[in-house]
């Protein structure tokens, strides 16, 4: 049974930015599906595989927000914020990592103190880095300008 209510999808989730939102979205039904699968017996090797698959999908998504802080000037407009989103998205994948390392060792790792550090950590970050993101692009004019037609 599910330790953990599940990530509703709500507008207090949307950051504005269509290719972000879709990426959370996935990121968000990942870790629910993960959740509801992951019950007491469940395996090493079960773990091992969502987290690969939830550090895939997450490298992923850091990849595209840190190509849109580049690309739009994130980092010579708000270097602290800049360096503190990147610096989130290492510490995640790191975490992430050792979780895995851990298991292929033949370390368990509570099954429940991850699903609360990955639900907490995602929800945490969209509210407030990714959101401090989005307000940034969607105030540049270039950015407007560029995706005036697909946003």
């Amino acid at each position: 049974m599910a330790d953990h209510d599940p990530i509703i999808w709500d507008n207090t989730l949307v950051t504005g930015i269509d290719i972000i939102d879709e990426q959370h979205r996935i990121l968000v039904n990942t870790l629910n599906d993960a959740n509801a699968k992951l019950t007491t017996d469940v395996g090493a090797a079960f773990l091992e595989q969502i987290t690969h698959d939830l550090l895939g999908y997450a490298l992923y998504h850091f990849e595209t927000e840190e190509e849109l802080m580049h690309e739009y000037g994130y980092g010579q407009d708000h270097p602290g914020d800049a360096d503190t989103h990147t610096r989130q998205h290492r510490e995640f994948s790191a975490k992430v990592v050792a979780a895995r390392e851990s298991l292929k060792k033949g370390q368990p790792i509570s099954r429940t103190e991850l699903l609360a550090f990955l639900n907490g950590w995602l929800v945490n970050h969209i509210l407030n880095t990714d959101k401090q993101l989005a307000a940034f692009l969607l105030a540049s004019a270039q950015y407007r300008q560029k995706h005036a037609h697909t946003d």
